[in-house]
């Protein structure tokens, strides 16, 4: 049977970079692409990082009851995970690997229950999240504060998740990672 494999963690904790990690150790699983109203940016391609809909698109879909979890994180800029997406990659027998906020996260686990792990990945602590959105030099000082704000937020939901991985050491958090997905999948 294929599984779900949930990534969570604050911004700037690492649980991208691990996700790529994971996608490239010729294990069978297939992200999970979500949806946003956000527009594009730089070289963003609908059906790549994103589905892009318009706000009224994605109301409409919330409304059909088609998401597996969404968020309203700004005004008419949602974020969510398609059911379509989800049942499509299942379909394939392949396992599916999501990278989502905490709150959507617990959602897609309380749906699939045993069927899904989900991943915790949590920073050394507040201040090496700084340190990691300012090097990133993406963000405005303001924003990094409002993204710091929600970290030590979302870090509270940590004892909710399956496992809690530490990305305090970058090649042993990819280990323990792997080692979880692995067997986790083998299971």
């Amino acid at each position: 049977m294929a599984k779900l494999i949930i990534f969570s963690a604050p911004s700037g904790a690492g649980k991208s970079t691990l996700v790529r990690y994971l996608l490239s150790q010729g294990l069978r699983i297939q992200f999970s692409v979500s949806a946003t109203s956000r527009q594009p940016r730089g070289e963003e391609k609908d059906g790549v990082e994103y589905y892009f809909l318009t706000p009224e698109e994605f109301r409409k879909r919330i409304a059909n009851n088609e998401f597996l979890e969404y968020e309203e994180v700004y005004t008419n800029t949602y974020y969510g995970t398609l059911k379509s997406e989800v049942d499509r990659i299942l379909a394939e027998g392949t396992h599916v690997i999501f990278d989502v906020d905490c709150v959507g996260g617990l959602n897609i686990k309380k749906i699939y229950g045993e069927q899904a792990l989900s991943i915790f990945v949590m920073p050394p602590s507040v201040e090496v999240l700084r340190e990691r959105l300012e090097k990133r030099a993406t963000d405005t000082p303001q924003v990094i504060e409002s993204r710091l704000a929600k970290a030590e937020y979302e870090m509270s939901f940590a004892p909710q998740f399956d496992v809690t991985v530490f990305n305090d050491d970058y090649d042993r958090a990819k280990g323990e990672v792997l080692r979880l997905v692995s067997d986790f999948i083998q299971q």
